[in-house]
Order: C-alpha cells, then sequence, then structure tokens
C-alpha cells in the first residue's frame, strides 16, 4: 500500500473517531496500535511499550504536574482578586482601562503559572462581571479574557514549552527565557488595540465616574496585591535565568510560593491542598496519556514512511524556506482550531522541525512560533479551550455565539503579534542568547 493511501486512511482515521468524541489519548494510541499491526505486524507491539517507557525516563517530566499544583493553588488562594481590586483602581479611570487591567493581570497569572485555564476561569468570575456592572461591551469583556487567558503557554513559565522542549531537545530554560518578549509584545499589542478602540468608540469601555475612583494614598496601598505575584515570579523565572535551579526545581519553588500565599490570604486548609491535587491528578493524567498516545502516533507515522512524504509535499510549497514556514504555520492554525495543542505538538514537530532546520531557520525561534500559534489556537472556535473554560462561568444571557464573535478581531491582533515575531526573529532569540549565550 502506497504512502499516500496510508496517510489518507491514517488521518481520516483519527478524525473521525475524534468527531465521535472520543478521549483524544485513546484515539492517537488505537488508531496507532491498529496501524502498526497492518504495516508491521504484532512483532512491532514493543513500540508501544517502548516509546512511554522512554519518554517517562526524562526527569524534566517532573515539572508538568508542580507547574499544574500551582496554578491549581493560586486559581484558589484569592490572589487574582486582590489583583483585580488594584487594576481596578489604577486603570478604572481610563477609557477601557478595566479590559486593559484585566489583559495585565492575565499576563502576571501566566508568569506565575503554566497553563492558560487558571487566569480565564478567575478573571471570568471576577472581572467579567465587574464589567459588565460598568457597561461595557459584552464582546470586549469576553475577548479580552479569551485572549490574555491564552498567555499562560508563552509567558513562562508554560507546561506546553516543556512538552516542545521534550520532543525537539531545545533548552526548556532558552525556551522560557524566548516566550517573554513575544508575551510582551502581545499584550503591549492587546492593550493598545483596547485603548484605540474604546478612545474612537467610549461607549465600549466607559472611564468609572469620579466617584468611585480612589485617591493616590489608596491607588498605592492597593500596589501592595502584587507584592507576592512578583515574588513567584522572581522565584520561578529568576532561579532558571540564574543558574540557580533547573526548570523542574524552579516548579518546586513556585509551588512553595503558591502555597505561602495561600498562607498569607488565609486560605490554606486541607481541603484546598486536597481539591488542587486532585484536579492536578486530573489534568496531569490527561496529559501524559496525550503524551503516550502522541509518542506512538509519531512512531507509527515514521515508520509508514512520513518523513518522504513531508519532504516530497515541501518540494512543492511556493516560496522558499519562507513559503515552507509560512505554509506549516497555517497549518498549525488549522489543526489549533479542532485539536489539543499536546496533540497537536506531539505529531507535527518530529515532522516538521527537520525540514525547518534544514533550511537553516533557528529551531529555538521556530519552537516560540509553534507556542505563540497555539496560543492563538486556545481561543479559536471551534474547539479553542477557553471558549468553553468561559462558557462555563458566564451569565446566562451571554451565548456561545458571543463568546465565538468576541475572539474574531483579538484573534487577529495576536495573529500580527505573530507576523512581527516571524519577521523580526529577535523578538524570540535575543533574550536567550544574551543570557545563555
Amino acid at each position: 500500500m502506497s504512502i499516500e493511501l496510508l496517510t489518507f486512511l491514517f488521518f481520516f482515521a483519527l478524525f473521525v473517531f475524534l468527531l465521535l468524541g472520543l478521549p483524544l489519548s485513546f484515539v492517537l494510541g488505537g488508531v496507532s496500535v491498529i496501524f502498526i499491526y497492518f504495516t508491521w505486524g504484532p512483532k512491532a507491539f514493543y513500540m508501544v511499550a517502548a516509546q512511554p517507557w522512554g519518554a517517562m525516563n526524562k526527569f524534566t517530566l517532573v515539572a508538568i504536574p508542580l507547574f499544574v499544583f500551582m496554578a491549581m493553588i493560586l486559581e484558589r488562594a484569592g490572589v487574582a482578586k486582590d489583583l483585580y481590586d488594584m487594576m481596578y483602581l489604577w486603570f478604572g479611570p481610563v477609557r477601557g482601562g478595566l479590559a486593559i487591567g484585566t489583559v495585565v493581570i492575565c499576563a502576571i497569572f501566566a508568569a506565575m503559572c503554566g497553563i492558560s485555564g487558571a487566569a480565564v476561569v478567575s478573571m471570568g468570575a471576577i472581572a467579567l462581571p465587574s464589567m459588565l456592572r460598568k457597561n461595557y461591551d459584552k464582546l470586549l469583556a469576553l475577548g479580552c479574557i479569551n485572549s490574555g487567558g491564552g498567555w499562560g503557554i508563552l509567558i513562562p513559565p508554560s507546561v506546553i514549552m516543556i512538552l516542545y522542549a521534550l520532543i525537539s531537545g531545545e533548552s526548556v530554560g532558552k525556551l522560557f527565557a524566548g516566550g517573554i518578549l513575544p508575551g510582551l509584545l502581545l499584550l503591549v499589542l492587546v492593550s493598545s488595540y483596547i485603548a484605540i478602540r474604546c478612545y474612537f468608540q467610549p461607549h465600549l469601555g466607559p472611564a468609572l465616574p469620579p466617584e468611585e475612583r480612589g485617591d493616590w494614598k489608596k491607588n498605592l496601598t492597593a500596589l501592595k496585591a502584587v507584592i507576592l505575584p512578583i515574588i513567584i515570579v522572581f522565584s520561578v523565572l529568576g532561579s532558571i535565568v540564574w543558574g540557580i535551579a533547573t526548570p523542574t526545581e524552579s516548579a518546586a519553588m513556585g509551588v512553595l510560593g503558591a502555597l505561602i500565599s495561600a498562607l498569607v490570604y488565609r486560605q490554606l486548609t486541607w481541603k484546598l491542598v486536597m481539591d488542587a491535587g486532585i484536579r492536578t491528578l486530573r489534568l496531569t493524567g490527561m496529559i501524559m496519556w496525550i503524551l503516550f498516545g502522541a509518542y506512538c502516533f509519531s512512531a507509527a507515522y515514521h515508520g509508514m514512511g512520513a518523513p518522504h512524504l513531508v519532504k516530497d509535499i515541501m518540494q512543492y510549497i511556493p516560496g522558499g524556506p519562507w513559503g515552507t514556514i509560512i505554509f506549516i504555520q497555517i497549518v498549525i492554525f488549522i489543526l489549533a482550531m479542532v485539536l489539543d495543542p499536546a496533540g497537536i505538538m506531539m505529531i507535527t514537530v518530529p515532522i516538521f522541525l527537520p525540514f525547518v532546520k534544514a533550511h537553516g531557520f533557528d529551531p529555538l525561534w521556530f519552537g516560540i512560533l509553534f507556542i505563540i500559534n497555539m496560543e492563538i489556537g486556545y481561543m479559536t472556535p471551534p474547539f479553542g479551550f477557553n471558549l468553553f473554560y468561559l462558557k462555563g462561568i458566564v451569565p446566562p444571557g451571554i451565548t456561545m455565539g458571543d463568546i465565538y464573535r468576541s475572539v474574531i478581531p483579538f484573534t487577529i491582533v495576536e495573529s500580527t503579534g505573530l507576523a512581527l515575531v516571524m519577521i523580526f526573529p529577535k523578538i524570540a532569540t535575543w533574550l536567550p542568547h544574551a543570557i545563555f549565550g
């Protein structure tokens, strides 16, 4: 059977089972086992066990449950509410200020934990009702939460970056450093979009009336809300940048910082720790099973001759090396609309990365482009994770159609940021090279 027909059947089976609602991990692993059997015979089943076994020997994986646990603790500790109260005072007097403050908090949350769901859920519960009460346009309010909530996988620390490092062989520390400036770029672009639009359309994000604004003393007092988050950010990122700890060890320091934050806010109870632990177990288990299935999927597809097929396809893409990069980004963007980011990474990175290196591009830069594309995928219809996180906590009057429409302008803004990082690679590579050489 030709590789072209095998590829069609392989991915057709994948999408059919996914559309039937089966879990991604079981689809990846199950389809792989079936095709391995009919391609190589039963003796090839050793690969099914060998792939996960090899993955589990990587010490870096320990960082994943630690960062997830840190996020679960912070989500419930009350840090987000104090941050929002501070942003309410500082940004409220500006048109669109509450929305800008919300994306700033999302960026701070992203720098404290490695997943996107924590910021979306926290800001959806705290910031969204406040903005709606202040007569903010609901699409603007929903869009800024969806947009900023995805930065948890781009602004370090990031669980998805750890997975990318495991697949590509890149340094986790360099990836973390590479995500900082692109993350700040997206923050500036989204904030500027909100400010400019609300300047010309004040009804979308009215400024707070004078009687609700705080004086300088109250504003300065409110700044104490950022002390603990800054300590956590520096303990996690600073320990990696200065070579004090590995990414895995820094994740443990982040957990300690999250527990101290919960203690300071008087929320540290056995119930909180148990709930956070159970949710961490569920999410980490899901990530690990996706990892197992994806390794089997990648091995099976490579065994069928995928590299030769992809190489032949790449030769027909116009535009040379840059045409190849743009084509890859388009493929990733489309996949991110319907598949889990971890699954997309496991399937595509082993296929695309050799061609990126062959064309002389920096794999670190490509990794940051990949992560930004995944981050946009978190908020892109029809199956972006953030869309469903938000749907679970919005008031009854807000429909899924409202949530879908709200992300359109923010997707365009963030895609502009992706294009800027493509055009100016040093946005992603300058800081890692400056720190690590």
